[in-house]
């Protein structure tokens, strides 16, 4: 299911600019723009979206006040061109801070967190995707685009540094990220990690030894120090 979207800052260029952006990427739906503060407030107080990209600094409302009668909270990210409020922004919990003038690259940047790692909880009535077709799934940054991955296609994850590397029963994705924050992001019932640059997918395990486990028929060694962690979990099994 696209993800609603809302673009609220009082400088059409800005809008016109995030309106291409978003229009770049099928999965997000642009439901409305506006550039005025107190008429998007009684838009979105009607018409709740998933993710709302919004200026701060703007006439007789600023982005933190319209936040806090708005009702309920969609995800934010803050868009605007004082550095200054990035603390304060961090009291709404927000998704994003991103500062202008914002490249594409950034904004998709801002977008792969919407993707990958903030549950959604879509506004309309209609399931999600993943509820309709029983696949869990997330969004990964490879090159300059958003890959979709389903979990159950996921074999083992390979950590590079700033990078990973996915190995997919299709073959293996890199993406910019870093193995120890995807460790906390993916199920832990469907992945364990079992080494301080690899995390394997308990589903596609074919064997398992005292210094590696097998899974499509590559050995992947196990670290000392998290051997005791999969014995919990392929007891739990």
């Amino acid at each position: 299911m696209a993800i609603r979207c809302f673009v609220l800052d009082d400088e059409p260029l800005a809008t016109n600019l995030l309106q291409d952006y978003i229009s770049r990427l099928p999965d997000l739906n642009l439901v409305g723009i506006s550039n005025s503060p107190t008429q998007a407030l009684q838009t979105l107080q009607h018409t709740p979206v998933d993710v709302l990209f919004l200026d701060i600094q703007m006439p007789r409302l600023t982005g933190f006040d319209l936040l806090r009668p708005l009702g309920y909270r969609p995800k934010v990210i803050f868009t605007t061109a004082f550095r200054e409020y990035a603390l304060d922004s961090y009291e709404f919990d927000v998704l994003d801070f991103l500062v202008k003038p914002i490249s594409f690259e950034r904004f998709l940047q801002s977008v792969g967190k919407i993707y990958r790692f903030s549950p959604m909880t879509p506004v309309a009535v209609e399931p999600p995707e993943s509820a309709k077709t029983g696949k869990e799934y997330q969004y990964f940054k490879v090159n300059k685009e958003m890959v979709k991955l389903f979990l159950e296609d996921i074999l083992w994850v390979e950590g590079l540094k700033d990078y990973v590397r996915i190995h997919t029963v299709s073959g293996p994705l890199v993406s910019y990220l870093r193995i120890s924050y995807l460790e906390e992001k993916l199920p832990p019932e469907r992945f364990v990690r079992i080494h301080k640059s690899f995390i394997v997918a308990l589903d596609h395990i074919q064997a398992v030894s005292a210094t590696y486990i097998r899974i499509n028929n590559e050995e992947i060694p196990i670290g000392r120090i998290y051997k005791a962690k999969l014995e919990e979990v392929l007891q739990r099994d």
